[in-house]
């Protein structure tokens, strides 16, 4: 198991692939692919940093940064779950609870009680939910509360100005009839572990609401995860890159559309845009010490269609003028 892990924890491709692959086997394990949606998304927020857009407000070292910080979230995550998943399979086909091997691979304490009681119930939500929980848990302290991530990305100017031009979005691409549409969630503060709790619950009843399960499936089984958004909106995005070098930046997007003439928007694949990260061990440590959080295992009645295609496109008009304001202040600077 710890071998297939290694294996499968590369970058953030193997690791959407995983989760997938693992989902079409067991399906009644709705995390596995709750996980393999936002960890696409993880990747295209990693490709961003070196597509059209953010690579002209960001520096090369903030870029760096950033995509370390969306990394080792990333990496971790799947360190964790993915023994949890491999157990669970093992379970299954000798018909014989395995999960008393769970702190073998330091799986916290939470997660043993809910995967033995799941083995017993299949109650699929609370999983689920126990899940989100554990991960965003799991994350705060090693990722959210480190003092590194703290002082390079969490605190300064730039990740405050990703909150205000809503960058924190999680999208779900699905079909309607030919046409390929998004509902998702915005986060406004990344930081509070009880929002990013939140957050995943409402992305669960999202993802799993009858009217757009099926929808979002299909596309997601159709179309391979490259950390391109070419992969959901091939209209608006290239991950060739069509723009002149060294020109000022000009709007291009309008009403969801490139404009006449103008050069789709950059948005490479993961693998031209970042090399392999060799990731330091993982901090030990149970995060489970207050048993308050069963709280979060309640289920909320999430109301909202989830429509996020235009606050999407917004977001990458706002993004527009942010370069634009930028690129404004670079000649007067340089008379300086």
């Amino acid at each position: 198991m710890r071998h297939e892990t290694k294996n499968r924890n590369v970058d953030n491709v193997t690791r959407t692939n995983a989760y997938l692959d693992f989902y079409k086997r067991f399906p009644e394990i709705h995390w596995a692919f709750l996980g393999h949606m936002v960890s696409r998304n993880g990747g295209w927020n990693m490709t961003d940093l070196k597509g059209d857009l953010l690579s002209r407000i960001l520096s090369s070292e903030e870029q760096e940064q950033f995509f370390i910080f969306l990394e080792r979230g990333n990496w971790l995550i799947f360190q964790d779950i993915y023994p949890q998943l491999l157990l669970y399979e093992e379970s299954v086909k000798r018909n014989t609870n395995l999960f008393h091997l769970l702190p073998l691979f330091h799986v916290s304490f939470f997660m043993g009680a809910i995967w033995n009681y799941f083995f017993r119930s299949r109650d699929e939500y609370l999983l689920t939910i126990a899940l989100i929980v554990n991960e965003q848990s799991y994350l705060e302290k090693r990722v959210i509360q480190n003092p590194y991530y703290q002082s390079t990305v969490l605190e300064k100017l730039e990740f405050k100005l990703q909150e205000l031009l809503d960058l924190n979005q999680i999208i779900f691409p699905f079909f309607v009839r030919k046409e390929i549409q998004l509902i998702g969630q915005t986060i406004h503060q990344f930081a509070s572990l009880h929002d990013r709790i939140l957050l995943g619950k409402r992305l669960y009843e999202l993802l799993f609401d009858p009217e757009n399960y099926f929808s979002i499936y299909k596309w997601a089984i159709q179309q391979p995860h490259t950390g391109s958004r070419k992969d959901f909106w091939p209209h608006l995005f290239n991950d060739i890159n069509e723009s002149v070098p060294g020109h000022f930046y000009q709007r291009r997007i309008k009403s969801c559309r490139i404009k006449p003439n103008a050069p789709k928007i950059y948005s490479p694949i993961l693998k031209f845009a970042w090399n392999h990260v060799d990731q330091k061990e993982v901090e030990k440590g149970d995060w489970y010490a207050d048993w308050k959080v069963i709280h979060y295992l309640k289920k909320d009645m999430f109301k909202g269609n989830g429509a996020i295609d235009h606050e999407y496109c917004k977001t990458l008009e706002r993004i527009e003028f942010a370069i634009l304001a930028k690129e404004t202040l670079l000649p007067k600077k340089s008379k300086y």
